[in-house]
């Protein structure tokens, strides 16, 4: 089209461009400080061209779409990067709760013994040193009353620390199943979500491809939502442009569908150990997300210390029990025999009155208290067919310190995996982030183009004013 009302057309297609354009910088600067927001840009385009006697020529500017600014390799990076954090967080945590229940550290300070952290100096170590110490002063002073109760009370003590440890450690456990029990239930709302979100832009972006780009911002946050609760990996779907699967792996590296288009394939579902997924149901094998290392924490390091703790208290009552009755017919000083240390317990009537120095000696006689005295510092071998290796105190050291070490190597390499996430979304951010400085400028030139095309079309106002109303006069 040509002449001055083709001119016009033209004029008021570029005003409206420039006016989306304006918009478009406008929303960008609204979320510099939405995390989950891509910058967007504006498309110009050509609207077509017609032929005119003067040559062909442009039907006029048009904005024809919104694009919005991502790499779809660091966003799923990105996404990798948070499963891993993830993961090591939740174990971090979880060592850090079986440490406040076992209420003991590693002081390095004083040849690596353990030392009471949060237990006001009542831990398990603290206790069995009292216990034998309180054997030593009996077996010294076998006929005082108050040495006799001093022990019981120092053994009483003992039995308490060990049930109570047990309590408090059993207690993680069970909180971190509460976690991935609710973990699991939020991975089956994002799904649903995730699904919702494909279907809604399988629909929008028919005729505009690319177009739904909030919807697209909503679902990658979803992802990454996601990504914190276990890992998984995504794929463009087939035949469907702007729709995504969401999948995860087995064990053996095969592929399990969770996301196909708008539906969720299967729901994840974790029963005692095992998390199953897709249709039909498959074990999952996690790299990543909470779930994953509240399971691992659960089940490995957690788990080892309670049996440690269960080894320590079925020695020290065979043993003690060996040494207080060597004949077996005078009583126990514990319950039974191999008892884990939930269910340790004194031998029923033992009282300052029956609790024997010695097996039938005279009143002097510390034959007995001063054999389980001796068990303080007496090696053990499960070579020869103990329980434990190493003394009392060197085996609850060595089950302290490989908590301590699991904890310390949680947070070493949690460090660096923080490091790695920031440095992939600061390229991520690079690509998608909002600058305040490039927005200004762009919003500075969308201005002047607007103020232009303003002043092309009151040109042409005036042209055709004079050709309409002027000419003949």
């Amino acid at each position: 089209m040509s002449g001055l009302f083709g001119s016009l057309s033209a004029g008021v297609k570029a005003l409206a461009a420039q006016s989306r354009a304006v918009e478009t910088a406008g929303r960008n600067l609204a979320n510099v400080n939405n995390p989950n927001y891509a910058r967007q840009r504006i498309v110009f385009g050509d609207r077509g061209t017609v032929v005119t006697p003067l040559g062909a020529q442009s039907l006029g500017l048009e904005a024809k779409q919104i694009e919005q600014l991502r790499d779809v390799l660091l966003d799923r990076q990105t996404v990798r990067e948070i499963s891993l954090t993830s993961s090591l967080e939740a174990e971090q945590a979880a060592y850090e709760k079986a440490q406040a229940g076992i209420g003991q550290s590693v002081n390095r300070a004083q040849d690596a013994n353990a030392t009471s952290a949060s237990s006001g100096g009542q831990g398990i170590a603290e206790s069995l040193s009292d216990f034998f110490n309180a054997f030593q002063s009996f077996a010294t002073r076998p006929t005082d009353v108050g040495e006799r109760q001093t022990l019981l009370q120092k053994a009483s003590i003992l039995v308490d620390r060990f049930q109570v440890t047990d309590e408090r450690l059993g207690q993680v456990q069970t909180d971190l199943t509460s976690q991935i029990t609710e973990d699991v239930s939020e991975v089956n709302r994002l799904l649903t979500t995730i699904a919702e979100l494909n279907g809604q832009i399988g629909r929008l972006e028919v005729n505009t491809p690319g177009g739904a780009v909030d919807l697209r911002d909503q679902r990658q946050a979803k992802l990454e939502e996601l990504a914190t609760k276990m890992s998984f990996e995504t794929r463009p779907a087939s035949g469907s442009p702007g729709q995504i699967d969401v999948l995860t792996r087995d064990a053996l590296g095969n592929e399990i569908l969770l996301v196909n288009l708008a539906s969720v394939t299967g729901p994840v579902t974790f029963a005692g150990s095992t998390l199953t997924a897709g249709a039909p149901a498959t074990a999952v094998a996690l790299s990543g997300g909470s779930i994953k290392g509240a399971r691992d924490a659960r089940d490995t390091i957690i788990q080892d210390t309670r049996d440690e703790i269960d080894d320590l208290a079925s020695q020290l009552v065979q043993a003690v029990n060996d040494a207080y009755n060597p004949t077996g017919a005078t009583g126990d000083f514990f319950l039974g025999t191999g008892l884990t240390a939930a269910s340790v317990s004194l031998a029923g009537g033992l009282s300052s009155t029956t609790l024997k120095a010695s097996d039938g000696g005279p009143a002097g006689d510390n034959t007995i208290a001063a054999a389980v005295a001796a068990l303080a510092s007496h090696t053990f071998s499960s070579a020869g067919g103990d329980v434990i290796d190493g003394t009392f105190s060197q085996h609850f050291t060595k089950t302290v310190t490989d908590l301590g070490q699991a904890l310390s190597g949680t947070n070493s390499r949690l460090d660096d995996q923080q490091n790695i996430e920031k440095i992939v979304r600061g390229q991520r951010d690079a690509v998608s982030g909002v600058s305040l400085d490039e927005e200004m400028a762009d919003l500075l030139k969308y201005q002047r183009s607007f103020q232009a095309s303003s002043r092309v079309i009151q040109v042409i106002d005036d042209l055709l004013d004079t050709v309409v109303n002027r000419m003949g006069v």
